[in-house]
């Protein structure tokens, strides 16, 4: 299912993007549902697009020639940093049009603890915000509280490891 388009300042994502039941489906399937080793953009299964939770994740194949998330590796770049620019995501819906303000890219091995869809209470959230702030490579001082709702993009890096972006929703 077509869910809208993803278009990632500083880098090449400019895609629309799919949902389907689970997470596999297309990590080897295209946009027309082909199958193919370069897969597609995809909606976790467990969001809703149409009414975000408080964290929207975003997956896709880090691709050599820099389609799909190929590009995101760049944001570890501090010229990428550096050029204010580069600092949001935008998301265009049926629902409506929104606008994420970048607060933090890393790599990591290879870990689930940042695809949290929802959170017990507040607690749990700030615990959170606090983990993956801690990880970006950059301090983008961007203040995030318990109300606020995020994006967070993941690919692979390398073999074993994870590229993650998060943004927080300002629009």
């Amino acid at each position: 299912m077509l869910c809208g388009w993803i278009k990632v300042d500083g880098t090449d994502i400019d895609y629309p993007f799919v949902q389907t039941t689970d997470n596999s489906y297309y990590l080897n399937h295209s946009f027309t549902k082909e199958e193919n080793k370069s897969g597609w953009i995809f909606l976790d299964y467990r969001n809703n697009i149409n009414n975000l939770d408080k964290n929207t994740i975003i997956y896709g194949h880090s691709r050599y020639d820099s389609s799909m998330f190929g590009s995101l590796r760049n944001t570890l770049k501090k010229s990428w940093f550096n050029n204010i620019e580069n600092r949001e995501i935008h998301l265009f819906t049926k629902a409506g049009d929104s606008i994420w303000q970048i607060f933090s890219v890393y790599h990591l091995p290879n870990t689930t603890d940042y695809l949290a869809t929802s959170f017990k209470d507040r607690n749990e959230f700030n615990s959170f915000i606090k983990l993956i702030k801690n990880r970006s490579v950059f301090d983008f001082g961007i203040d995030i509280n318990e109300d606020d709702k995020i994006i967070t993009l993941s690919t692979c890096y390398r073999l074993n490891d994870r590229m993650v972006m998060h943004g927080k929703l300002i629009k």
